[in-house]
């Protein structure tokens, strides 16, 4: 066994693109190969998701849940129907799959695709790859923790900012409640150790009213007295943490489009330069149209990262473009 993982080893060790050659019908059968080793490794990746699945998906509300204590409204999120929970369950974990086996499944391809490569091709996806991931993930994380959050803030604070109007008809305030006192809910740092049948009490530190009924902690619902009042589906909520994950990881490509472009001729360095102000006034647009929220969390959330990305993309290609002949290869 042990002889045989050597031999495998040393098998992929000396593999070498340019002497792997290959009729059609072989073609086919290494491309059947390499995609059942990327359906295999999505399949692992599954069952790991969907065992932490539940993990994730708080992850994934956890800047809804801070926006909403930070607003002392109540922090949790709602369905509509009876499987939403389970399938938003679901779809996370098979998106969280994908993007864990996904650097498996682009060896495998790179391993089928490589033979038809020239070396110095295959240096430059070489050297290339390890960028285009960094800003993919540097896409994410900025989204996780800077412009959902502004963003979330931005619409509560919007919504909480209507007041509701009786319309010139406020009920007066007669009879006992003029002379009965008002009831007092007590209020904790957390939940009672042992609590009681029917006790209730208001958690500070979850901002949420509960009660002990039938041996369960039960939570009771409330909300601001203002017109409108957050009721957040899941579905809904991680759809939009869906599209804007996706989109700030596929923007942060933008360098390498961009040192693309000139690389291939397609654009001249000095183009790139001077149309600085047309490419600026266009990302404002971008911004505008795709960043929900106010002036400052598009400008902050996209305009000057989008800015800073292009310029990123012109030094690149200017970098590139001084060294003519390709990179050497491994």
């Amino acid at each position: 066994m042990a002889a045989d993982s050597q031999k495998h080893a040393q098998k992929a060790a000396d593999y070498n693109p340019d002497e792997y050659r290959m009729s059609v019908g072989e073609h086919l059968e290494e491309l059947r190969r390499r995609l059942l080793w990327a359906l295999g490794g999505f399949i692992v990746a599954v069952a790991v998701c969907l065992f932490f699945g539940q993990r994730v998906t708080a992850i994934f509300c956890q800047p809804l849940v801070s926006a909403l204590l930070a607003k002392d409204l109540h922090p949790q999120v709602y369905i509509t129907e009876v499987a939403d929970a389970f399938l938003v369950y679901l779809r996370i974990s098979l998106i969280c799959a994908a993007a864990i086996s996904a650097p498996w499944a682009v060896y495998q391809i790179w391993q089928f695709i490589a033979a038809g490569l020239y070396p110095y091709e295959r240096a430059w996806v070489r050297r290339y790859t390890p960028l285009s991931i960094g800003l993919l993930v540097a896409g994410m994380m900025f989204v996780y923790f800077a412009v959902l959050p502004w963003t979330l803030d931005f619409f509560l604070d919007f919504s909480s900012s209507i007041p509701l109007s009786t319309l010139g008809h406020p009920r007066p305030a007669t009879g006992p409640s003029l002379t009965t006192q008002a009831a007092f809910v007590p209020h904790l740092n957390g939940d009672p150790a042992h609590p009681q049948a029917f006790q209730w009490w208001f958690n500070e530190a979850e901002g949420r009213l509960k009660m002990f009924y039938k041996g369960e902690v039960r939570v009771i619902l409330f909300g601001p007295q203002n017109l409108t009042t957050p009721l957040i589906t899941l579905p809904q909520y991680v759809n939009l943490v869906m599209g804007m994950l996706l989109l700030f990881g596929l923007s942060f490509q933008l360098p390498l489009l961009v040192m693309a472009a000139a690389r291939l001729g397609l654009v001249e360095i000095p183009t790139l330069k001077s149309a600085r102000r047309y490419v600026y006034l266009g990302m404002v647009v971008l911004a505008a149209v795709i960043t929900p929220g106010d002036v400052l969390t598009a400008t902050v959330a996209l305009i000057v990262p989008l800015c800073l990305l292009y310029e990123l993309g012109v030094w690149l290609a200017g970098r590139t473009a001084k060294s003519p002949s390709p990179p050497a290869a491994d």
